[in-house]
């Protein structure tokens, strides 16, 4: 059985730090900006409905260079579903992200981290490496203000980390905008390489 991958075991200085919920033309952008002007690269988990609503502008993001994974195609708890339909919640979105940017996706992260043995065998289904994250305390979709969102992430930043903060849920993400602009500023201060998840599983130690 496979499992929930939260950080990679690699002797590389790298970090992969990943969104959820987007696209979000004002906060995908914004984020995108943030790594490119780092040459960095982030890893989006979408959502299936949104890509499909926003095709040109998931194409603009994946071209420069960023990674998309699926994060289903609605949004629901997968384990309260029946077996068909989570099966159909990633399909959707494997299709939808194959049809705007030319490639399926390798990576996914279950909505609300919600995940079980059958979750994973699904993932599995589809070759996915099932994504989590170290600094799950965030909570930076409920706008807790940026120190709070620095605070429970130091603790976590070091080789082969998974970060997670959201670009979309609806709402005002300027905070998480301002918190990942301090971090990036850290982490290339120190030397870290910003990659996306795919690329990180490709460093890990064997």
């Amino acid at each position: 059985m496979s499992e929930t991958i939260h950080s990679v075991p690699t002797s590389s200085k790298a970090i992969a730090i990943t969104f959820d919920d987007g696209p979000d033309k004002t906060y995908t952008r914004q984020t995108a900006d943030m790594f490119n002007a780092v040459s960095g690269k982030a890893t989006f988990f979408m959502i299936g409905e949104k890509i499909e609503a926003e095709p040109d502008f998931v194409r603009e993001i994946h071209g420069e260079g960023h990674e998309i994974g699926n994060h289903s195609y609605s949004h629901p708890h997968l384990t309260q579903i029946a077996e068909a339909e989570a099966f159909a919640e990633l399909e959707r979105t494997d299709k939808a992200i194959e049809r705007t940017i030319g490639r399926r996706p390798a990576v996914f992260r279950a909505p609300y981290l919600d995940c079980n043995e059958g979750t994973l065998a699904l993932a599995g289904r589809f070759g996915y490496g099932t994504i989590g994250a170290l600094n799950l305390n965030t909570r930076d979709w409920e706008t807790p203000g940026v120190d709070f969102i620095l605070e429970h992430t130091w603790d976590h930043i070091r080789d082969g980390a998974i970060l997670l903060f959201h670009d979309g849920a609806g709402g005002d993400r300027s905070q998480t905008m301002e918190a990942v602009r301090i971090l990036l500023d850290k982490l290339t201060a120190e030397g870290y390489e910003l990659v996306t998840v795919s690329e990180l599983l490709q460093r890990q130690d064997r």
